[in-house]
């Protein structure tokens, strides 16, 4: 006898003192068969009353609103009655700070508000903020909902380069890390820089973030760090002491100059539906560094990174994946270690440990 009990949906309380933005969230929300609104609210005042009423799955909150801040309002919600919260906010990087005290505050995730200037922009947005509900609704119960709808074409990393070339070899050169996360990310990344040594090996990283913020993330982690933090430029050499983070908007790729590597920034369109994209940083790893490389992929929502991840695997790379314990979403690991692309699984407190012990150890170079 089929089961004709329907899944619970996914209720979605949005705070925003715009009624246009409610307007096209709740549009864009109520559109997908896993989500429906439950309420919105113009401030927090409107919102902690609904509260009083109902508690909703996830949060969607604005910033600047008025009678009190969304930041205050993020703080009292985490002290009564923590509920997953997605800061919804125009994201720029003058206004970064603040961005960062929602997260240490408790945001589960930060999301630009929707553009709808164009169908593709729209659609884009539409992804990004339901798959933002979903993961943090899964992030509070697991296991929760079903996979994400594929809503449009996801393109791999060939769309930004060919495969990485088999039978070549790679020269032995100082050695490099490459680390993929997304959603949980930025607290992440800070507990594993923090406690680099200067003489911590060159990084690469891509965490999923708007244009305009990875700026000053890389300023924020920089004034943290023994090591040296920045955005990424096309043309920056890689050296040792060093941790690059992908501009927002745009792919970051590893490339070679004889023996010394640097970095390219390039335009396209995204891949795994991110942009930039942890496949593309990895499969550039693999074509161009090979065994001198050490991957690792964090906690995050979706699968980019997986088949990047076992591209350099295949081409002589160590790999590690961030355990499932210590993920806020295990998602990108996840699929990372079902692709069979992982050597260890690691929680986030030993990752640092990892990345000194494997630069420490004398490996040949890759001739596979």
């Amino acid at each position: 006898m089929p089961n004709t009990m329907l899944r619970p949906k996914i209720r979605v309380l949005i705070v925003d003192d715009s009624a246009s933005v409610r307007q096209i969230l709740t549009t864009i929300l109520n559109g997908d068969p896993d989500i429906e609104v439950m309420a919105s609210a113009a401030d927090p005042f409107a919102a902690a009353r609904r509260l009083q009423d109902e508690i909703p799955d996830v949060i969607i909150l604005d910033i600047e609103m008025p009678r009190m801040d969304g930041i205050t309002f993020l703080r009292k919600i985490m002290a009564q009655r923590p509920i997953p919260v997605i800061i919804c906010s125009t994201l720029t990087e003058e206004r970064s700070d603040v961005m960062f005290e929602a997260f240490e505050a408790g945001a589960f995730d930060i999301v630009p508000k929707p553009r709808i200037d164009t169908t593709q922009a729209l659609l884009e947005a539409s992804t990004r903020m339901c798959d933002a509900v979903k993961a943090a609704a899964r992030a509070r119960i697991r296991p929760r909902r079903p996979p994400r709808m594929v809503v449009e074409a996801k393109l791999t990393a060939d769309a930004i380069m060919p495969p990485p070339v088999s039978g070549r070899a790679r020269p032995t050169t100082e050695r490099l890390v490459c680390i993929g996360v997304s959603t949980g990310g930025t607290e992440a990344l800070r507990d594993v820089l923090e406690c680099l040594p200067v003489k911590a090996p060159a990084i690469l990283i891509v965490q999923h973030m708007p244009q305009g913020f990875t700026a000053a993330f890389a300023k924020r982690l920089d004034s943290l760090c023994e090591i040296e933090v920045r955005e990424a430029q096309d043309g920056d050499a890689v050296v040792q002491g060093c941790a690059y983070i992908a501009p927002g908007g745009r792919h970051m790729l590893l490339q070679r100059t004889g023996q010394r590597y640097h970095i390219a920034i390039k335009d396209g369109p995204p891949v795994s539906r991110h942009r930039p994209s942890a496949d593309v940083l990895f499969r550039s790893a693999a074509q161009y560094a090979g065994a001198n490389a050490l991957g690792i992929i964090m906690t995050g929502m979706g699968d980019d990174g997986a088949r990047g991840l076992l591209e350099m695997h295949k081409l002589g790379a160590s790999t590690r994946a961030q355990d499932e314990e210590s993920c806020v979403v295990f998602g990108m690991p996840k699929e990372a270690i079902a692709l069979g692309a992982v050597d260890k699984v690691v929680p986030l407190a030993q990752i640092p440990r990892e990345i000194m012990l494997w630069q420490d150890a004398r490996q040949p170079a890759s001739t596979v």
